[in-house]
């Protein structure tokens, strides 16, 4: 069956401390070690800049760390180089960071980040075959799937690569395999998803030609029955935190996202841009059906239409990680070119 049906979200929903430092990160790493919520890298224009008034895009190497919900932010370390945009995978053994790019171009490598006596530890992974950016993944059962992107900054077409991890052979082993693609457009700045050892791929954008298209379109993989399309999605949700989020019941939540409503004006917006739509979807894998479960800001602020980027925000670009049995979206893209360092969490 497959429909799209209004219910009422029960989300309730506040904030941590805000990330250290005054304009935010977009591109984030973001993930839980020992406990630990950590927060690494990403990009932003300092000192007010934007992309129309010439400020330079500038990638960060800073690894933050938030030990519990009752203390403060403090500076655990820092990456191996400025980076953002690419995979988070909350791993038993800490955070795992995949590709990403930074102003020198995009890159292969992985790298596991462990919060440990006070100190940051960084251990390499196995790099992915191709340098790769604008990506997504998540880790379903023992595997960790990477799917879309970009090769590389001048890039004028998205990709349709799609990666699996094995985290069950033994560690001098692993190697990334390259598996057959889905059904549908290469694809960049997708939603990932899993439930079981199912892989979840939600909507992004195609990217031909240097021009971009919205998509609706979803897809799962399975390693025993391989790919299958999902019902249409509602909107597309181009960039919504990633991976989303999986219920007891195995149904997948996505919060906001891109739905290309105003990319076309974005330009000419500039500051006066709306902000990002605040729907939250949920898609109900056994029903193969999406449900609008509610809003992000109408659930604390009626009058968030007329002033959706005051208090409350819907942010993109940024990963959702589970932590202390709340969701949390830190800093993220509240409008094109506009980060935060405030640090959404939600709670059922």
């Amino acid at each position: 069956m497959r429909k799209t049906e209004t219910t009422q979200a029960a989300y309730q929903w506040d904030t941590l401390p805000a990330i250290p430092d005054p304009t935010g990160f977009a591109g984030s790493f973001a993930g839980v070690s020992n406990g630990a919520l950590l927060v690494a890298g990403g990009s932003n224009f300092p000192n007010g800049g934007t992309p129309w008034n010439g400020g330079t895009k500038t990638w960060y190497d800073k690894v933050f760390v938030l030990e519990d919900t009752g203390s403060t932010w403090k500076e655990a370390g820092k990456l191996p180089r400025p980076l953002g945009y690419g995979v988070s995978i909350s791993l038993k053994e800490g955070l795992l960071i995949i590709g990403g790019s930074n102003a020198g171009g995009h890159y292969a490598d992985s790298y596991l980040l462990e919060w440990k006596d006070d100190s940051l530890l960084t251990t390499a992974f196995p790099p992915l075959p191709v340098p790769l950016a604008n990506t997504c993944g998540a880790l379903a059962g023992n595997r960790i799937y990477v799917a879309g992107g970009l090769h590389a900054p001048d890039s004028k077409e998205a990709v349709n690569d799609f990666y699996m991890l094995d985290l069950s052979a033994a560690p001098e082993s692993r190697q990334w395999q390259q598996l057959p693609t889905w059904p549908g457009a290469a694809r960049m700045l997708s939603v990932a998803g899993a439930s079981g050892n199912t892989f979840f791929l939600f909507s992004g954008a195609a990217f031909s030609k240097g021009e971009r298209s919205y998509l609706r379109d979803a897809y799962h993989y399975h390693p025993d029955s391989g790919w299958k399309a999902c019902a249409t999605m509602p909107a597309a949700t181009v960039a919504a935190p990633s991976p989303a989020a999986t219920g007891v019941n195995g149904n997948l939540t996505i919060f906001g996202g891109d739905s290309g409503a105003d990319a076309a004006n974005a330009g000419t917006l500039r500051e006066n841009h709306p902000g990002f739509p605040d729907s939250i979807y949920a898609y109900d894998p056994q029903q193969d059906a999406w449900a609008l479960k509610g809003h992000i800001l109408t659930e604390r602020n009626p009058d968030a239409a007329t002033n959706p980027i005051g208090s409350l925000w819907a942010p993109v670009t940024t990963p959702l990680v589970h932590w202390n049995g709340l969701l949390v979206m830190p800093g993220g893209e509240v409008r094109p070119g506009t980060r935060t360092p405030r640090v959404r969490t939600a709670a059922e």
